[in-house]
């Protein structure tokens, strides 16, 4: 079930279409009828009666806006704005799940970049400005095929790859990709090994069960083996075996990428606790 949250986009959309028009029927009909109806009181009032009480008050009245044109007014400013930078400068976003550890915990806020992969119209999502493309490494928020909820996951494969996932190892295009393990399965950690996955420009670590099968590639006829088409994205979470993705309901469509993922600036753990910043930083 959606949250209201989840309506936020459609909202402020609505709400600064409605406070825009307000403002523009002020603007350009009401005002100035306003204005004309105060110079008329001023030329219908001798000049020794003008710096009267009754003279200011009648002209105070002729001059106020209804209160619907002056909420209008006062709030279309604030909801463009922030309808301009949400839907092409920046939005924050929150981890709602583990499919990220360690490179993201659940209750992190993310910064993501909108523009980054291009300008799109807010809530349509059809792309007017190309910018750029996902590259392989790149952390994306997008909207999944099969449900309307976003998702965070690490882009592995762009178009034109072929996507092979054997015995917890992942190969792009035949080779497979650099790992150096970390750290061994520990007591805090029973099960999983800590690993650098050299994706991209940078390395970054991966959460791996090497005990446990995944179930997905015994499903599927072909093995763990993808080919991205053009317009599309293999994306998988860090956490490997903990993680629904594309392994899982197949790849991203562009059309439904929202940005790339930057920073962490600030982390809340569950239930009644204060928001701390121990975490904030450049997700790598």
């Amino acid at each position: 079930m959606n949250s209201l949250l989840d309506y936020l986009p459609e909202f402020l959309l609505i709400a600064t279409a409605v406070t825009g028009v307000i403002w523009a029927i002020d603007r350009w009909r009401w005002r100035p009828r306003r204005r004309a109806a105060a110079a008329e009181l001023e030329a219908r009032t001798p000049e020794a009666q003008r710096d009267s009480e009754a003279y200011q008050e009648a002209r105070e009245a002729v001059l106020r806006e209804p209160a619907v044109m002056e909420w209008g007014g006062s709030f279309f400013p604030v909801l463009a704005l922030v309808l301009v930078l949400r839907s092409f400068v920046a939005e924050p976003f929150v981890i709602p799940s583990g499919s990220m550890i360690p490179t993201l915990e659940v209750g992190d806020y993310i910064l993501v970049n909108k523009y980054r992969y291009g300008l799109r119209l807010p809530v349509l999502g059809t792309k007017v400005v190309s910018v750029g493309e996902p590259q392989r490494g790149d952390v994306m928020v997008f909207f999944p095929p099969h449900q309307p909820n976003y998702f965070i996951k690490r882009v592995v494969g762009i178009p034109g790859d072929l996507i092979e996932y054997r015995n917890k190892r992942l190969h792009i295009n035949g080779e497979p990709v650099e790992l150096e393990i970390v750290q061994n399965m520990t007591p805090e950690m029973p099960g999983v090994v800590v690993a650098a996955e050299h994706l991209g420009d940078r390395p970054h670590q991966i959460h791996v069960r090497p005990h446990q099968t995944m179930e997905v590639c015994a499903r599927r006829p072909d093995g763990c083996r993808w080919r991205v088409g053009d317009g599309e994205y293999f994306t998988m979470g860090d956490n490997r075996d903990q993680s629904d993705d594309s392994r899982s309901w197949g790849m991203v469509p562009e059309e439904n990428i929202v940005g790339k993922a930057v920073a962490i600036w600030a982390h809340k753990q569950p239930g009644l606790n204060w928001p701390t910043f121990s975490r904030n930083g450049r997700i790598q």
